[in-house]
């Protein structure tokens, strides 16, 4: 086993540890099994803290109240002239396909479509799922959050590009020359498969 799968497994058992205790603190009634999972959830902190270095401010949002479930990541695949548009980050400078956490309240389409909206000032129509990804199984670097990452393809619908506060630049990409991609959000397998779909018959995309 590689250095690099031992820190995979170890952000996934934290994970796993986590959603556990936060599942018991949800339903548990018994004081001792309460303390139990406040134990099993304090080793969940420890382990995660240890990979990444997380304050007790930003653990109250990675430890949440309730029934544990993965995160929902939606992501914009928007073809023009046949490349595909990205944005890049301004925290890392790296580039990605438009994207966001999905709101509660929202519908998975119109979760995708506002992120669009705000990063590029395109109004956009979802057609198609082009993938959902467990983003613990895809090269991704390892990350606190089990996350599910949903793809759709959009069509252009309105608007005009448009910087936002959160990108630094914009623009469309072959398939084949794209920048150096923000990796903690979009891998280049997830791109290219993504483009298959899009441009063929093949069905969506599902780990």
């Amino acid at each position: 086993m590689s250095n690099d799968q031992k820190v995979i497994d170890i952000t996934v058992l934290a994970q796993q540890l986590n959603a556990i205790a936060q599942t018991g603190l949800t339903y548990a009634k018994d004081v001792f099994d309460r303390e139990r999972y406040e134990t099993l959830q304090q080793m969940a902190v420890e382990l995660i803290g240890s990979r990444f270095d997380i304050d007790a401010k930003t653990w109250n949002h990675v430890s949440e109240v309730g029934y544990a479930t993965p995160k929902t990541d939606v992501r914009a695949f928007i073809l023009r002239e046949g490349k595909v548009l990205l944005v890049r980050e301004a925290d890392d400078g790296l580039w990605s396909l438009p994207s966001g956490w999905a709101d509660v309240g929202d519908t998975p389409s119109i979760a995708v479509s506002r992120e669009v909206k705000e990063e590029t000032g395109l109004s956009v129509k979802v057609t198609k799922l082009l993938g959902v990804w467990d983003r613990n199984l895809n090269g991704h670097p390892p990350y606190p959050w089990h996350v599910y990452k949903h793809i759709f393809l959009c069509e252009e619908i309105g608007g005009s590009l448009a910087l936002s506060h959160e990108s630094t630049d914009i623009g469309f990409f072959d398939i084949n020359e794209l920048p150096e991609l923000s990796l903690t959000r979009i891998v280049p397998e997830q791109i290219k498969v993504s483009m298959d779909i899009a441009t063929s018959e093949r069905p969506t995309w599902f780990d």
